[in-house]
């Protein structure tokens, strides 16, 4: 009948039953604590600091691929903005911080870290405020605008005992871990001449052309780029010496207080040599790395997507693009979560910083070279 209870077979005995339902009964109690087992270690809390086009354009669709980091709220000067992300990624609306109020930050345990992306001028304050909450910082770059600046920052993230990243994601790019990877390979490099540079067109009003918020013109917003690939390309050597020369200006009433191109030469210890040039007044996109016996070029190198590259060995291809903010941030909150020291610390962003300054020095100089010294 429907309803009657199943009896065990007769072919199983008593003493057999007993032990299979004690069996059964244990995996029911410990169920809970094998599928806890098997899951996933929680995601960190992230508040995006500033909510730009960077923020709004390249974070925001990156944060909703990352799989270790989920934004927990915002810090911003446009209380409609904060809103706005509040709806879209869930959060509530009391996580939504102003500049003024972003030491509350700390009595928030939903946020373990807090990502700058404001004008640089402004990271020095915002990133000392962020580690002074207790909060792990990441730092779009350039860290700062200048050494000084990165020193003060790095100082107070290990006073109040928090990682510091920069924003740095040319390291998560399949494209130059290619780089990476034929630079060591014997039939391509090591390289010893390497070229190429980061420039377009700046047409609209706006702070990356005024040196009190940016620090200086497109060497600290696209330079930076070449400076990074450089640095994979060579397996993180710094230059000896560097020697700059600042291009005649075409728009000068445009560009009051900042450059408008600007080209430098670095030369490493065993002579390798880097040409690059950065402009707001004209086009280039690319990295170049050659010796004697191979090649490679990536063009275009420092978009966010869309890289080709070639080499002496072949074409170089990576379908399905990957997403380079989701993997930085993905990577970096790893490390926070295992404490240690994530590939793009706050030590780098400082290592770009004294190249940045010793280009601007030697285009004042006339070109004299300027000597690294790290």
């Amino acid at each position: 009948m429907k309803n009657q209870p199943r009896w065990p077979s007769p072919a199983v005995s008593r003493r057999e039953f007993i032990q299979r339902a004690a069996v059964g009964a244990a995996a029911v109690v410990c169920a809970p604590y094998v599928r806890t087992a098997e899951l996933p270690p929680p995601k960190l809390g992230i508040a995006i600091l500033g909510l730009g086009g960077y923020a709004s354009g390249q974070l925001a669709p990156a944060l909703k691929l990352t799989q270790n980091v989920q934004i927990t709220g915002v810090i911003t000067g446009t209380p409609e903005k904060g809103r706005n992300w509040s709806q879209v990624f869930g959060f509530p609306e009391k996580a939504i911080y102003s500049y003024d109020t972003m030491a509350r930050i700390a009595d928030n345990p939903t946020i373990d870290v807090v990502y700058v992306v404001t004008p640089n001028a402004l990271h020095r304050d915002h990133v000392i405020a962020a580690a002074k909450a207790g909060k792990h910082v990441i730092t779009e770059k350039p860290m700062g605008v200048s050494v000084a600046e990165c020193d003060a920052m790095i100082a107070a993230c290990k006073a109040a005992k928090v990682k510091l990243s920069v924003g740095y994601r040319l390291h998560f790019d399949p494209y130059f871990a290619d780089v990476a990877r034929l630079a060591q390979d014997p039939a391509v490099g090591p390289f010893k001449r390497m070229s190429g540079g980061f420039g377009f067109t700046l047409t609209q009003p706006q702070w990356r052309a005024e040196k009190k918020l940016a620090g200086g013109g497109p060497l600290m917003d696209l330079g930076i780029y070449s400076l990074q690939a450089a640095g994979i390309a060579t397996g993180e050597k710094v230059p000896v010496a560097i020697a700059a020369k600042e291009q005649p200006k075409k728009r000068p009433e445009f560009f009051k207080d900042v450059e408008e191109t600007i080209e430098w030469a670095m030369e490493y210890a065993d002579g390798t040599r880097a040409d690059f040039i950065t402009s707001y007044n004209g086009g280039i996109n690319r990295f170049r790395g050659e010796s004697d016996k191979g090649w490679v070029q990536i063009e275009p190198a420092f978009s966010y997507n869309g890289l080709q590259g070639d080499s002496s060995k072949g074409k170089i291809s990576h379908e399905p693009a990957v997403n380079q903010q989701a993997r930085q941030l993905d990577h970096i909150a790893q490390c926070m979560r295992e404490g240690r020291e994530s590939d793009v610390p706050g030590e780098m962003g400082r290592r770009d910083m004294i190249c940045i300054e010793a280009i601007y020095k030697s285009a004042a100089d006339g070109g004299k070279p300027v000597a690294i010294k790290v």
